[in-house]
């Protein structure tokens, strides 16, 4: 276990994120370019895809840091039963679900899609499924886009640490993806159920969604569900659904027997939204 992961257990973490969150969030012009710059620097971010490429236009380091990209600069993979990748990033781990809902995290860890979900019966239509967990470094794109179209169902405010996502953590925290915040969002497809798990992680001071605006913080010690059924919010395949402040992981879990994973996808593998990340079996 690395020393910083070792730190991250007895650290606050809410406070953390909360310090964090109000840094973002200032418009103080010293403190948000101070913080626009390191990060570019840290992080060896590309701006040239970005709609405003220019480093001094955002007013806050979150707004930097949720930017948009340039019309084009991700498409869809034309193939119309491909389910598509729902962000930048690398894959952490991607493969079946056990029969008895187990997904595996690291070698040595694992956790099951009950816990993931904060739902033993939503969980069990996933049993035999596949998931794909994706891993947004500080660097990359922050917004989070449909793999399918779908009709939002239910979200789910999970609440937990906030652990760092990176890969030290991962191979090192038990159940990490199960104890960190999440907000779970299900949706009803043409092909089933299809979840999407929004983790935060140390540092990440919010999640925001295009049908509810921020959806954490406000931090909590209660699971908070909002049932969206009837509601008619259906955001379609490829359309924009959420976005991090700061680096975080988003998990997709499919049901069983509806589609493949897409071949040459594996751990570290870098993916960029709108790639196929599974195909329809029909």
């Amino acid at each position: 276990m690395s020393l910083i992961t070792a730190l991250t257990w007895a650290l606050p973490h809410r406070l953390l994120s909360s310090i964090a969150r109000s840094a973002a969030y200032s418009e103080n012009p010293w403190l948000k370019q101070t913080l626009i710059d390191t990060a570019i620097r840290r992080f060896n971010v590309d701006l040239a895809e970005a709609a405003e490429p220019d480093p001094t236009a955002y007013p806050t380091f979150n707004a930097f840091f949720t930017r948009a990209l340039k019309p084009g600069a991700r498409v869809p993979d034309p193939d119309p039963r491909a389910i598509l990748m729902p962000a930048d990033g690398h894959i952490s781990q991607l493969g079946a679900i056990g029969e008895d809902g187990r997904i595996f995290q690291a070698k040595g860890h694992g956790f099951t899609a009950a816990e993931l979900l904060g739902d033993t019966e939503a969980a069990r239509v996933f049993a035999g499924g596949s998931f794909a967990t994706v891993y947004l470094s500080p660097r990359d794109y922050h917004r989070v886009h449909m793999p399918w179209t779908g009709v939002l169902r239910e979200t789910v405010h999970v609440p937990g640490r906030l652990f760092s996502v990176g890969t030290a953590a991962v191979r090192s925290v038990p159940r990490l993806f199960a104890r960190n915040e999440r907000l779970v969002c299900h949706f009803d497809t043409d092909f089933g159920p299809m979840a999407s798990v929004m983790v935060g992680a140390l540092l990440v001071s919010g999640v925001e969604t295009v049908w509810s605006g921020v959806e954490i913080p406000e931090y909590g010690d209660d699971i908070t569900r909002k049932d969206w059924r009837g509601k008619g919010i259906v955001l379609e395949r490829f359309a924009e659904m959420a976005r991090f402040n700061y680096g975080s992981t988003v998990i997709v879990l499919l049901p069983p027997g509806v589609a493949d994973l897409a071949p040459g996808l594996a751990a570290e593998s870098p993916v960029k939204l709108g790639q196929a990340l599974a195909h329809l079996r029909r």
